[in-house]
């Protein structure tokens, strides 16, 4: 059995003031694919069930970055040929077999100039070349955008379970799984895409809310005959028809089944919407409540500014506060600067500079800190990730540890949020030494620091990625929707 491995794996931002080039993108192509076996990843955990099971992958390309602006058309059109041609070429492949199957490693909120929806037009594209006998199966990102029409082009839409998503790769299994089950047991899944008008805020699995809902459709997953229920968060920060929540659920054949779960589960979701709104602190505001936990340390995530939604990371309303505040034991990591960082390599370990830090992006995320540091330490920034997508690469790149009065700061060259320890850990800080760590992120950084926390605060400052999204302004996106109209309502067509 020969399996075809593609993807074009992006969060589109369309906030974000600049497109994203091809050349923004980290691109893997045929064998250079296989580096990713044996990374918690969706392509990962699908390479690696592959051998498990004696499948023959074929690797294709798979394209992916940070979360930015809208895709430019040209890169899409180049990943979306390429990805065509080497599927074609694989199944006229006489001697090698043709392929018996496709895995695509997805994200779900893909945008692209002039094209709302990158998923569904690649997988319609992808089926249309294929035809309808060949199984196709996708994983995907629970913060995806979905339309029926991409479903309806696939046999098996696995988003991840879990935020933080350390699941990944054990949703990708399940997707190889139902290639070999359809071909073995000779079978046809439907899939029903309920979507639900409203927005949701990040919102993590580990508790809460978040945590309940997730339980509540896991347990319809184990109904008989049910292959997979998905709760697709949505990305509220973008501006297209298709944005929402959404409950993908599907079956071995049967879709009324598949409608009645989704529309009960999608109506439970509507009714508890209220507790999705999250409470917003300045900066202010969580360093008076940082400073209320006898546990240390305190974590402070700044869910505004958190690259791994589009934002640009060198915002600076948090740390500013900080300084301001005169904090001691406390560390920051990590801004996001260049010039800074470069400038602090120049210098070298153990010199004084004078930097502009910060702000550099835009007036929104903050102005420019103007400040006299210590360069402590210096890394190149190349880490390996140690709580989700453990194993796979991170570069920051140059990586500087700056201090000033009681704050040690790290500042990166490239844009990334703050996963775990890893950045805090290249330039010697351990992170449990000290009352308060600062940092940037929405949820990701859970899965690294939810044990070492003695407590977490979100700082939610003025940012691209504020939890506050009735600001953005919608023009595209279907209309009513929660929060942002008092008329929206979910009619679910069903008695329950």
């Amino acid at each position: 059995m020969r399996i075809a491995i593609a993807g074009i794996n992006h969060e589109t931002n369309t906030y974000c003031k600049s497109p994203t080039p091809s050349s923004a993108f980290y691109q893997y192509r045929g064998e250079k694919m296989l580096q990713l076996a044996g990374t918690e990843t969706s392509t990962g955990g699908a390479l690696d069930r592959c051998s498990e099971l004696g499948i023959e992958s074929v690797p294709i390309l798979f394209a992916s970055t940070q979360p930015s602006g809208t895709i430019e058309y040209s890169a899409y059109d180049q990943f979306k040929t390429e990805i065509l041609a080497g599927i074609k070429r694989e199944q006229e492949d006489v001697a090698a077999g043709s392929i018996d199957g496709v895995f695509l490693d997805l994200h779900g909120a893909g945008v692209v100039q002039g094209l709302s929806d990158l998923e569904g037009d690649l997988t319609q594209a992808i089926r249309q070349q294929v035809g309808e006998a060949i199984p196709i199966t996708a994983a995907f990102d629970l913060h995806g955008n979905i339309s029926q029409s991409m479903a309806d082009a696939l046999d098996g839409t696995f988003a991840c379970h879990l935020y933080p998503h350390t699941d990944m790769h054990l949703r990708a299994v399940e997707a190889i799984d139902l290639i070999v089950a359809m071909i073995e047991n000779d079978f046809r899944p439907v899939t029903h895409v309920e979507t639900i008008p409203m927005l949701v805020p990040t919102t993590t699995t580990m508790e809460g809310i978040g945590k309940d809902i997730l339980g509540k459709m896991l347990a319809a997953e184990a109904e008989k005959d049910v292959i997979d229920v998905s709760w697709f968060h949505g990305f509220p920060y973008t501006d297209i028809p298709e944005v929402g929540s959404h409950i993908v659920v599907t079956t071995r054949g049967s879709r009324e089944q598949a409608q009645k779960i989704a529309k009960h589960l999608a109506q439970q979701l509507w009714q508890i919407k209220e507790q999705f709104l999250p409470v917003s602190l300045t900066a202010e505001e969580a360093l008076v409540e940082a400073s209320t936990s006898e546990r240390k340390p305190v974590v402070i995530n700044e869910v505004s500014d958190n690259c791994g939604g589009g934002a640009p990371g060198d915002g600076t309303h948090l740390l500013r506060a900080m300084i301001e505040l005169g904090m001691e034991k406390a560390c920051f990591g990590f801004v996001v600067d260049r010039e800074v960082a470069y400038q602090a390599h120049e210098a070298g370990v153990g010199s004084t500079i004078s930097v502009t830090l910060g702000a550099k992006e835009d007036d929104l995320h903050g102005t420019p800190l103007k400040i006299t540091a210590y360069v402590k330490a210096l890394h190149d920034g190349r880490l390996t990730m140690l709580a989700m997508a453990k194993g796979s690469k991170l570069n920051l790149g140059k990586l500087a540890r700056l201090v000033v009065g009681g704050i040690d700061i790290i500042v990166a060259s490239n844009r990334s949020q703050t996963f775990d320890q890893g950045p805090f850990l290249a330039v010697g800080i351990d992170v449990t030494e000290y009352d308060v760590v600062a940092l940037k992120s929405s949820n990701h950084f859970r899965a690294g620091f939810v044990q070492l926390a003695g407590k977490i605060v979100t700082a939610d400052t003025p940012g691209l990625t504020t939890h506050k999204i009735a600001h953005f302004p919608r023009h595209n996106a279907g209309r009513p929707l929660w929060p942002l109209d008092d008329a929206a309502a979910y009619v679910s067509g069903e008695s329950f």
